[in-house]
């Protein structure tokens, strides 16, 4: 008598994949919740705080302040020919701006930290899980949680906003280097405008979207990291998984802040 085995249908398959997401997305809330908590309750490494605030916060200041730069020119260049053709060259700093604070400096710099820090976080992490070390610090009766997530965490929100302000500044600073030279503006008539541009809304939308993005990329980061499988090829995996997440989640979540600011300050 022939063994015949029955393959899988269409539903169930797909029906295994949404509850294997719908268990992912728990997983990782009730860790970024965890990790949250742990600041209420001793201990507190305050020390590994610290040093991830200089790697998060010193060491993205080069690539922030370069990437500003380089978006502030090219806002004025894409912005300058069409304000010429109606008269309005000197709304230059105006645009740059409401550009730059509202929603490209938050969005930008949130997007180079998530490239350069949440895969960091990933690799790293995932490389002691792979490592047994982890599981060491367990049997030693250290939270690992406690001890490596909530300090990245803290790191990363506390230090991207101060990273949206330098990348604001560092960007108007290149909009007004190129507006000098291609639209003849001084100083004092694209930064007088690009500061009264700006009101309470705008700085508030940009200071409180990269509280935000700190917290999904550092959560999304060391989540990836602390769930490898696999060995070191899991790693790997983990890296790019935790860069993609936590990018195409920024976007998102700009898009209903947005719309969330915009509701609330008109």
């Amino acid at each position: 008598m022939s063994d015949t085995t029955e393959s899988p249908s269409l539903p169930s398959l797909l029906g295994d994949s949404l509850k294997k997401y719908v268990f992912a997305v728990q997983d990782y809330w009730l860790l970024a919740m965890q990790s949250v908590l742990n600041l209420f309750s001793p201990p507190q490494y305050w020390a590994d705080t610290l040093e991830q605030m200089d790697s998060v916060g010193v060491g993205s200041i080069f690539i922030v302040a370069t990437a500003a730069v380089s978006i502030g020119g090219v806002l004025v260049l894409n912005t300058a020919s069409q304000l010429q053709r109606f008269g309005m060259a000197a709304l230059t700093g105006d645009g740059v701006a409401l550009a730059l604070v509202r929603e490209l400096g938050p969005t930008i710099t949130a997007l180079l930290v998530a490239g350069r820090n949440a895969s960091g976080m990933a690799s790293e992490l995932g490389s002691m899980v792979v490592t047994e070390q982890v599981d060491a610090m367990r049997a030693l009766g250290t939270d690992p949680i406690r001890k490596l997530m909530t300090p990245r965490v803290v790191a990363t929100v506390c230090m991207l906003p101060l990273l949206v302000a330098l990348a604001d500044f560092c960007g108007l600073g290149g909009g007004f280097i190129v507006a000098y030279f291609t639209l003849r503006l001084g100083a004092v008539q694209f930064w007088t405008r690009a500061i009264h541009a700006l009101a309470l809304a705008d700085v508030t939308q940009g200071m409180v979207k990269p509280i935000v993005f700190g917290f999904i990329i550092s959560t999304v980061g060391c989540y990836q990291g602390l769930r490898v499988k696999g060995g070191t090829a899991g790693v790997g995996r983990s890296t790019t998984t935790a860069v993609v997440i936590s990018s195409i989640a920024v976007l998102i979540s700009d898009f209903f802040l947005s719309k969330l600011f915009l509701h609330t300050f008109e």
